[in-house]
């Protein structure tokens, strides 16, 4: 891998005897999109504030393309940040809250002009551009928020959770914008949320972070497929837990197998709970144990697609008997065993 555009080195932040961040290292390449997941009160925030200058390390340093940016302040980094309030202006159109930051930089009344027409319309909103952020939907907003920030062209942009405000559909309908745009722009990006789901339809890599750590670092997929930790494991979709003390192996709900009572060799188990999903049912299921006993798992979440769920004319309290496949089983090693 080349070398990095955007690098955290060793960051470490305190409040007092609170530690907010503990050596944290992350490289960024260029044109690349970064989720920092993580429950509430992990360091994701902080980290993002340290990144803007908003916040001074405790120690480490900061580059960005090999220049040391630790110490400037905000104004002499040049990036676009995009907050979950929007923080619009409420007295200014959306033209004038996406010209704001483009007066008084030596840009002629034409340049600014064509440079917000420009990104109202690669964010689509050309036509409510007279509008008052009053005027606006929350999605509008955002893009609206999201214009001010791309439109000094940035060296990197940074969005603190900014579809959290906003309603399920509008959601996913934003994110698709936002990579669209970020891949058109070619703009290194970093973004804190807390929802996985963003995260692993949005990022190229995921910082997963705990208690002001960083847990794992890979791709969706890697993260998704190979957590490094229980801990990652149950954060990002649903797991289940097996073995001893239900830590050291995990499997996904989609990747157990469920048949017919006696159809296969396995484990006979009962439906104590199913919900109907759209594209597929959600069950929850008690295994027996192989002398008639109940086992000592906890019930396992098993996912199975409606054609499977119609043909096994699956019920509650329906017999049912499940496999794990060796191949889809996550090992953990003692060392990542760690409270959940």
């Amino acid at each position: 891998m080349s070398q990095a555009y955007l690098s955290i080195q060793n960051i470490h932040k305190t409040f007092g005897s609170f530690t907010a961040l503990k050596e944290i290292n992350i490289d960024i390449q260029k044109n690349e999109f970064i989720c920092l997941l993580g429950p509430s009160g992990c360091g994701k925030t902080t980290l993002l504030r340290i990144i803007a200058g908003l916040e001074k390390p405790t120690h480490g340093r900061i580059t960005v393309g090999g220049k040391d940016i630790t110490t400037l302040p905000p104004a002499k980094r040049n990036f676009g940040m995009v907050f979950q309030s929007y923080a619009l202006f409420p007295n200014l159109t959306a033209y004038q809250n996406v010209a704001y930051g483009l007066q008084g930089r030596h840009f002629s009344k034409k340049e600014i002009d064509e440079k917000v027409r420009e990104v109202l319309s690669l964010v689509d909103l050309t036509h409510i551009h007279d509008r008052y952020p009053s005027q606006l939907s929350g999605g509008q907003q955002q893009r609206i928020a999201l214009a001010r920030a791309i439109v000094l062209s940035p060296d990197f942009l940074l969005l603190d959770e900014p579809l959290s405000a906003l309603d399920a559909k509008v959601r996913v309908k934003l994110r698709e914008q936002i990579c669209d745009l970020q891949e058109k722009l070619g703009i290194t990006t970093v973004m804190v949320t807390h929802d996985q789901e963003e995260a692993l339809t949005m990022a190229d890599r995921i910082v997963v972070m705990k208690n002001a750590e960083v847990m794992q670092i890979g791709s969706p997929e890697q993260v998704y497929d190979e957590p490094n930790s229980p801990f990652v494991a149950d954060f990002i979709g649903s797991i289940n837990f097996l073995g001893e003390n239900q830590t050291k192996i995990a499997v996904r709900p989609e990747h157990i197998r469920i048949s017919a009572p006696g159809s296969m060799q396995g484990i006979p188990a009962i439906v104590k709970h199913i919900e109907f999903r759209g594209a597929f049912y959600r069950l929850l299921l008690q295994p027996a144990g192989h002398h008639g006993g109940q086992h000592d798992w906890e019930l396992l979440t098993i996912d199975v697609s409606a054609h499977v769920s119609q043909h096994l004319k699956l019920t509650k309290h329906a017999e049912v008997t499940i496999e794990f496949p060796e191949e889809k089983l996550i090992n953990f090693s003692e060392e990542a065993v760690v409270n959940l």
